[in-house]
């Protein structure tokens, strides 16, 4: 989908969603996006700071119900920013799936959960998915609402879009359309029918039942998969990233909430420890700035982008920004073979060829 502030256009909708079944993937079938789950997630907060339920830069252990801490720094508290920019000393080492019936304040003890280096807000930049359970708990706590129906409040209500976190919330109709993912061998990797409703669909201890009637919230938001469980649409990704480029005064989102978002960006410039992710803000990413040497090549065209990426279970996905001209584009590809070192950043071969492929079309077709 390629669009701008108040219209989206489809540009290119090929393959199957389901190879078992040959039904043909449509335009806003849900696919589980990844990492720009992270995103929604940073913009459920901002705007939960915008009603006075949570403070930016206070210590976040007052929502949580225990108290959160480096073990080499005990003295030091962890803020909201430090979560959402990655510089909490927090890392995936020790995993970052907490099932239902487990302890998020257990796992947070485990030595491996952190970057012995340095003190949070110092520690370098380290990309860790365990930041978002505990940043979903945090908003639990503050607002006494469950992680998903937070999220539908404050984000996907407003804008009128069918998404959800891992398929909780959804109907059986949305889920009945889900994409499929497949690995680059052809393996199934998620989302086929025994692995949607009405099967269960979240992580469950052994001991537990796979049910959210006795949860509360506040305790273990890794239940949902905030670091990467959102399923949503492309035609509603858009819809998302075209209210992210309105002006403020025209948006459902809160002013404060999307100046918050955006100056993230230039607070965390010097941050730069990862090639990819050369300047990256509250779950925002800027990629393709000009003079920076990243590993952030995806259009070419010389204009910057801000937005999110996503990888997971043979997908690639994007949701990129042109903010300045007012456009942007959202996308995902499957079956992108995994990346054969650790530290081996940038776009895959096949999304960059699939969005150079999309831009060009749309400016061939002036639609």
């Amino acid at each position: 989908m390629v669009f701008d502030r108040y219209d989206s256009t489809t540009v290119i909708v090929e393959g199957l969603a389901d190879r078992e079944t040959g039904r043909p993937v449509e335009a806003n079938d849900p696919v589980r996006i990844a990492s720009i789950s992270k995103l929604v997630m940073a913009i459920a907060a901002l705007e939960l700071v915008e009603e006075g339920k949570l403070e930016v830069d206070a210590d976040v252990s007052q929502h949580l119900g225990f108290t959160l801490r480096h073990p080499d720094h005990p003295d030091v508290p962890i803020t909201l920013p430090m979560l959402l920019s990655h510089r909490s000393g927090l890392r995936d080492t020790a995993g970052y799936v907490i099932p239902l019936g487990e302890s998020l304040e257990d796992h947070l003890k485990q030595p491996e959960a952190w970057y012995r280096g340095s003190p949070p807000g110092e520690a370098p930049f380290e990309y860790a998915n365990i930041g978002s359970p505990v940043v979903a708990t945090i908003l639990e706590g503050a607002s006494g609402e469950r992680f998903d129906r937070l999220v539908q409040r404050l984000v996907f209500e407003p804008l009128a879009i069918d998404a959800c976190f891992n398929w909780i919330g959804c109907p059986q109709g949305m889920a009945d359309r889900a994409v499929t993912l497949y690995r680059s061998n052809g393996e199934i990797a998620r989302d086929d029918p025994a692995d949607r409703p009405p099967n269960c669909t979240i992580p469950v201890a052994d001991d537990r039942t796979c049910s959210l009637d006795a949860y509360e919230p506040g305790t273990n938001a890794s239940v949902f998969s905030p670091q990467g469980g959102l399923r949503i649409g492309m035609r509603d990704l858009a819809r998302l990233g075209a209210e992210l480029l309105k002006p403020a005064k025209e948006s459902v989102f809160s002013e404060r909430a999307l100046d918050e978002l955006f100056l993230s960006l230039t607070a965390n410039s010097e941050a730069q420890r990862q090639h990819f992710f050369c300047i990256y803000g509250f779950h925002v990413q800027l990629i393709e700035l000009s003079g920076e040497e990243c590993d952030d090549a995806l259009v070419g065209d010389g204009r910057s982008r801000l937005g999110h990426a996503g990888e997971a279970y043979g997908l690639r996905s994007g949701l990129w920004l042109d903010y300045e001209a007012g456009t942007g584009i959202a996308y995902f590809v499957t079956q992108v073979p995994d990346r054969t070192a650790p530290d081996e950043g940038g776009f895959a071969f096949e999304e960059v060829i699939l969005v150079r492929r999309a831009l060009r079309i749309k400016t061939e077709t002036g639609n």
